[in-house]
């Protein structure tokens, strides 16, 4: 059965006490000035509460300052003491720093006037690198060997101090496997004028005689100066030497493997095969690369050639370059030799 259609009928609002109205589009309203006073005011207001508050403590402190100081003293003293979060957090930093970019290591000795200068000496180094390279390095960081992580660095650069007292064993050991675990040491004497003419002059200057301390104690592989065909001699840049503040001392790597005649057609590479662990020098690379914030050379150079600090900059690049991509020099001069090779 259909169910009836209802019917619609229009309110009747006759009977009501009602009245009619449409919408109407209102302007906004600019609250932004309201909004800016209220956060100066709110500032200012906090600025006088921490300044009161500031001046309170401090009345508070020079009224009590010793047992102020002696809270402090073993507050420090316990941090120091027992391995904590603070010290967990310092270790934390150092690791987050060494690992958000390749960065240049030195080990610092102590001698204020001989880190200044290798700190200078790093830094000018690493503005030659971002300049000439593809290398955009951070600073370089300074290190205790004893203490510090050595495996977050490619290089590390280690200033001879004549007479030093030689570092505690638990730093050679870590600087030993270092070495043996890929990373490499420049140990500079930083004292080739003062080697006394002759074949064996080098090895009796003082800093020579501290370094002979140091290496006694590290599994030091036999070495060489460094050979004519040598892959560090043209990792970047083609050198003869390397020159640094001094031209005349001896640069000394590992020696190469070898090679027999029957060897040599069936052997690629001579110089190149792994990174040599260590290299000494008594240039004074350092003291060539140091760099004031002016961009003035730091110190003068003997004898001062021309282009003897350009040149102590290009063997700068040639050991860090040396060091980061190892015997891929030495693959591509004897690319024909190992592709023949290949199709055997």
């Amino acid at each position: 059965m259909p169910r009836p259609t209802a019917s619609r009928r229009p309110l009747d609002t006759s009977s009501l006490n009602a009245r009619r109205a449409s919408y109407t589009n209102a302007e906004p309203r600019d609250l932004r000035g309201i909004l800016l006073s209220a956060s100066l005011a709110l500032f200012l207001i906090d600025a006088i509460v921490v300044a009161m508050l500031g001046a309170g403590i401090a009345g508070l402190l020079r009224r009590r300052a010793v047992p102020a100081a002696l809270a402090f003293a073993f507050i420090v003293a316990a941090v120091l003491a027992m391995p904590g979060s603070a010290r967990a957090e310092s270790s934390d930093d150092f690791a987050m720093k060494a690992v958000s970019q390749t960065r240049l290591a030195y080990v610092v000795t102590g001698n204020a006037d001989v880190d200044n200068i290798v700190k200078a000496g790093l830094s000018g180094l690493t503005l030659f690198l971002a300049q000439r390279t593809a290398l955009e390095a951070g600073d370089p960081v300074g290190i205790d060997p004893a203490h510090d992580e050595l495996a977050f660095f490619p290089l590390i650069y280690w200033p001879v101090v004549p007479g030093a007292s030689k570092p505690p064993q638990d730093a050679l050991n870590r600087i030993d496997a270092y070495m043996k675990q890929g990373g490499t040491v420049v140990f500079d004497t930083r004292d080739a004028v003062e080697a006394p003419p002759g074949d064996n002059g080098a090895s009796q200057t003082p800093g020579m005689q501290t370094l002979r301390d140091i290496l006694s104690s590290l599994d030091v592989p036999e070495l060489e100066p460094v050979p004519r065909e040598h892959v560090l001699t043209k990792t970047f840049y083609l050198l003869r030497d390397f020159p640094g503040r001094f031209t005349t001392g001896q640069t000394w790597v590992e020696t190469l493997p070898r090679e027999d005649e029957d060897e040599s057609a069936s052997r690629p590479a001579r110089g190149g095969d792994g990174v040599s662990p260590i290299i000494i020098t008594s240039n004074d690379l350092a003291g060539a690369w140091a760099i004031r914030p002016d961009g003035q050379p730091m110190l003068p150079l003997t004898p001062g050639e021309p282009r003897q600090r350009e040149f102590a900059f290009r063997a700068g690049v040639n050991i860090v370059m040396y060091t980061l991509t190892g015997n891929y020099k030495a693959d591509q001069v004897h690319a024909p030799a190992l592709i023949e090779r290949l199709g055997q």
